[in-house]
Order: C-alpha cells, then sequence, then structure tokens
C-alpha cells in the first residue's frame, strides 16, 4: 500500500466528485480501489516550516463507487508520502511557479511531473526542442518579424506562452485588414513574447492527442474536432471526440519526443499533433481522454497508467 498525494485544481477540490472527464479522478478512484492511502491537496495548502515542505490535505475515500473526502483538513509532511501527483491546471501563473519552489524541499516521494521540469517547460515554447517534428515558427515580440513571417507563410496562428485550453490563440491570413491591431494585442505593443507558427490546414479535421508515459507512446490516440464556428477544439464532449490512428512515423517520431521528455522529469505528457506535426506539448496536467479511450477502444486505460505509476516508475526513478 502507497501514501499518494494529489496536487489537483482549486476547481476540482471544490466540486470533487467522480467526474468522468477529469483525468484526476479517473487515476485517485483507481488507486482506491488498489487500497492505496490517497490524499488531495491545493496549491494554496502548500507550505514551508524552515526548510520543510509541509501540505495540509484531505484523506479521499470510495463510496458507493464513487470517491469523496473527509471534511478534516490534515498537515503532513511532503516527505511522508510516497508518490506525489504535481497537477494543477495551468496558467503557470507566479502562484504556481511558487508552488514548484516548495518542491525545491521535496526529497523522498516521486513526484510526477517533476515541478522544476514543469517550471522549466513552456507548454508552447519548449515545444521547439522538438522542431523537426513542428511546423515552421518563431517565438518573438516584433511586429516586424512577425509581418514577415505572415508574409513567407500566407496563414498563421499567434499564441500566447501561458495561457490554456486554446484560450487567446488567433488566427491571421495575408492582407486581413486586423493584421497590425490583433499582433500589436496579442504581443501588448511588442512587449510580450508569443508563439507564431505556420497555419496548418488539417486542424479543420481535427488535431490528436498523442499520450507518452514513460518513454514510450501510447498507442490509444483521440482526435479533438472543432467546432463549426471555430478552428480550435474547445468543447469537451463527445460529439467533438473521435478515434484516431497513429502513423508508424508519428509512434517512431513521437518515442524519441518521450523519451527526451521522460529524462527531464516530464513522465506523462500529450502532445497536441495536426499532419504528423507538433503544436504543442501539455506538461503540466495533460487531460488523458481517458472515458472516451476506455469507451473507443474497449480498454480501461487507467488501469496500465497506475500499473506504470506504481511499478516502472517507482522502481526506476
Amino acid at each position: 500500500m502507497k501514501k499518494i498525494l494529489f496536487i489537483i485544481d482549486k476547481i476540482e477540490l471544490k466540486y470533487f466528485e467522480f467526474n468522468k472527464l477529469v483525468t484526476n479522478f479517473w487515476l485517485i478512484k483507481e488507486f482506491l480501489e488498489r487500497k492505496n492511502e490517497v490524499f488531495i491537496t491545493t496549491i494554496a495548502n502548500l507550505s514551508l516550516k524552515s526548510n520543510i515542505a509541509y501540505t495540509k490535505c484531505y484523506e479521499t475515500f470510495l463510496s458507493d463507487n464513487n470517491i469523496f473526502y473527509k471534511d478534516v483538513k490534515l498537515e503532513e509532511r511532503i516527505d511522508d508520502f510516497d508518490m506525489v501527483m504535481f497537477r494543477p491546471d495551468p496558467p503557470v501563473d507566479i502562484d504556481y511557479i511558487n508552488a514548484t519552489y516548495v518542491f525545491d524541499f521535496v526529497t523522498k516521494p516521486y513526484v510526477i511531473n517533476s515541478p522544476r521540469a514543469i517550471r522549466d517547460f513552456n507548454e508552447k515554447l519548449h515545444s521547439v526542442y522538438f522542431k523537426e517534428y513542428m511546423s515552421a515558427n518563431i517565438v518573438t515580440s516584433s511586429l516586424y518579424d512577425i509581418e514577415q513571417f505572415l508574409a513567407k507563410y500566407k496563414k498563421i496562428v499567434l499564441k500566447p506562452l501561458n495561457r490554456c485550453f486554446g484560450s487567446g490563440v488567433m488566427y491571421l491570413y495575408e492582407g486581413d485588414p486586423n493584421t497590425r491591431t490583433i499582433i500589436n494585442t496579442m504581443t501588448n505593443n511588442e512587449t510580450t513574447l508569443v508563439m507564431v507558427q505556420e497555419f496548418i490546414p488539417g486542424v479543420y479535421s481535427g488535431d490528436k492527442r498523442v499520450l507518452t508515459l514513460g518513454e514510450r507512446v501510447l498507442k490509444y490516440c483521440i482526435k479533438k474536432l472543432p467546432s463549426k464556428d471555430d478552428f480550435k477544439f474547445n468543447t469537451h464532449n463527445d460529439n467533438f471526440i473521435s478515434e484516431a490512428e497513429l502513423s508508424e512515423d508519428e509512434i517512431k517520431n513521437f518515442t524519441q519526443v518521450a523519451k527526451k521528455l521522460n529524462s527531464m522529469g516530464i513522465y506523462m505528457a500529450g502532445l497536441d499533433v495536426i499532419d504528423g506535426r507538433i503544436i504543442e506539448i501539455n506538461v503540466t496536467s495533460p487531460c488523458y481522454f481517458i472515458k472516451e479511450i476506455n469507451g473507443l477502444y474497449n480498454v480501461k486505460l487507467e488501469k496500465e497508467i497506475c500499473d506504470f505509476l506504481l511499478t516502472e516508475t517507482l522502481l526506476s526513478l
């Protein structure tokens, strides 16, 4: 039996019950069914006393095939846990960064994903580590550079570096009368860096969520479909999710990505991929679409993930 701490988002704590759309809840439920002790907390409940890291947390339990937590706040040394699942949602703001600093004083439990690795890995900017698998891109705040990039590629996408779930992503085409207004708004008048990528028309057919676990790519894959009034996936329900296949090249290429991420302390990641090209790498609290994958492939993905976390991870790290 292992003692496991989940650091979840404050919204997940507020509405804590088994929610089939939430990766954390599938994993918590599976860990509990395996008779592990599972506790939950949020980044606001982390603290340092001298150089010892603590958390105020709640113990979870199973009842009637659902998950609940005891309404008693406990104070625990983080080093007393066997494993910590560090999965608060983005944005990676100053509160998030400060939480990762607390973990600089944690030595004993295995932390997944590594808070330091998350702190050092911007989900958009650091995708460029794997530029050979990406579309053309630049990171800049320069109006001139973005206009030159637009002139070359005709259609581009601009993304803020610190937002999530497609928030703030803008599409530009050559000749758009709002070009300068959009660029200046995105860059705060050339003071804020943004990711600029060549637009990939295949986005209208959806983007794949490719899942990494340790050094491998999972064979299960879903396609996230855009809504009728947008080019991005922004509605998490079955109408906008379908089964997808990975090509041999994608498996080969993205296995190299998984190995690199794993070596950095990022053991679980979600690659967003269009036409074989990475557009973003989710490392903070990547959604594994467990409900959808279980239904599409007739599997129990949560069991495979927990097998990895409880065996391969604890034995090899």
